[in-house]
């Protein structure tokens, strides 16, 4: 197998476990690589954080992705990923726009880059000083054996693994049985018991890996985990938007703090169709015109990229959204 992909440009470098830039963390896994191959900083090969989940990421998963590696990055702990599609990608991205070191295992070598479409996202991790890294050669082929081989290098340099999505069954999981193989702790974002994309995080959740219900609960771990301080929200101007509510003349105005949104708080959970979100809507504003409020509610929702339409028509969570902010202009 050949690549059609130019070679990443950066440094190159090759470490044997005497080497003084050789994880001290890989020696202590159960089986510890050989060597490693990587392209980019050596010294960005830290012990951090893993931000894993599934390659077909839903749009909930895609932002808890963004979310936690983000917060995690802002303060300077390096992620660590697989450079997968999905939510391997969007940790990475995170880690780049936090200025935060971001480090890729391949599941084939630095020279058979996996996926293709990803080059730019690998280059860019290099030239962030970050790396990309394989125990494999340079021309070692992506096999698919391979990749779940790699996951005990991405859950062994990290000292919590925090799977953000995962479904049964889900290849995630060999990430976290190599967490847990390696004494590291495992946190899991939980999701919707109705959604299939959620069932095995949950299903880990039950097994007693520890949840992570919000941006506290996350903060109380990398505490515990690098001794970072929570970074504690600045309170909101009193200019901040609240929920959007229909005043008498028929126009769409803002209320009260976003936080008692009905309609966002109900969308968090899970996806909802038009006749779930309209029922809410006519508790929220009973009016006769509910139908019409809640046709503005979604279309300034959408515009303002906190609520996005699914593929299945229904609606939920828009990719990014960090925050609440009202959908109104």
């Amino acid at each position: 197998m050949e690549s059609n992909l130019p070679p990443l440009k950066g440094p190159r470098f090759e470490l044997g476990p005497d080497d003084p830039l050789f994880p001290t963390a890989l020696k202590a896994i159960a089986h510890p690589p050989a060597r490693l191959y990587g392209i980019g900083s050596a010294a960005a090969l830290q012990e951090g954080i893993a931000v894993v989940g599934a390659r077909k990421a839903t749009p909930y998963g895609r932002s808890c992705a963004k979310r936690f590696a983000t917060l995690a990055a802002e303060r300077g702990i390096a992620i660590i990923s697989g450079g997968a599609r999905g939510c391997d990608s969007v940790a990475h991205e995170a880690a780049l726009a936090a200025g935060a070191p971001t480090v890729a295992f391949l599941g084939g070598g630095c020279d058979m880059l996996y996926p293709a479409e990803h080059f730019g996202l690998f280059q860019r991790i290099v030239e962030g000083g970050g790396a990309v890294v394989s125990e494999k050669p340079w021309e070692f082929p992506p096999m698919p054996y391979a990749f779940r081989e790699r996951n005990r290098l991405i859950a062994g340099l990290a000292r919590a693994t925090l799977i953000v999505e995962a479904g049964l069954p889900s290849g995630t999981f060999s990430t976290a049985d190599e967490a847990l193989a390696a004494n590291r702790e495992v946190l899991v974002v939980p999701g919707s018991i109705a959604s299939k994309h959620s069932a095995g995080a949950n299903r880990l959740i039950y097994q007693g890996a520890t949840p992570i219900v919000d941006d506290e609960t996350f903060g109380d771990q990398l505490l515990m985990l690098f001794g970072c301080l929570r970074q504690e929200a600045a309170p909101a101007a009193a200019t901040e938007a609240g929920p959007v509510l229909a005043a008498r003349d028929g126009t769409v105005r803002i209320e009260a703090p976003l936080t008692a949104d009905p309609l966002l708080e109900a969308l968090d959970a899970e996806p909802l169709g038009v006749e779930q979100l309209l029922c809410l809507a006519r508790e929220a504003v009973p009016r006769e015109d509910a139908l019409t409020w809640l046709m503005v509610w979604l279309a300034k929702a959408q515009r303002d990229g906190m609520v996005a339409q699914y593929p299945d028509g229904r609606y939920g969570p828009a990719l990014g959204r960090r925050g609440r902010r009202a959908a109104a202009g």
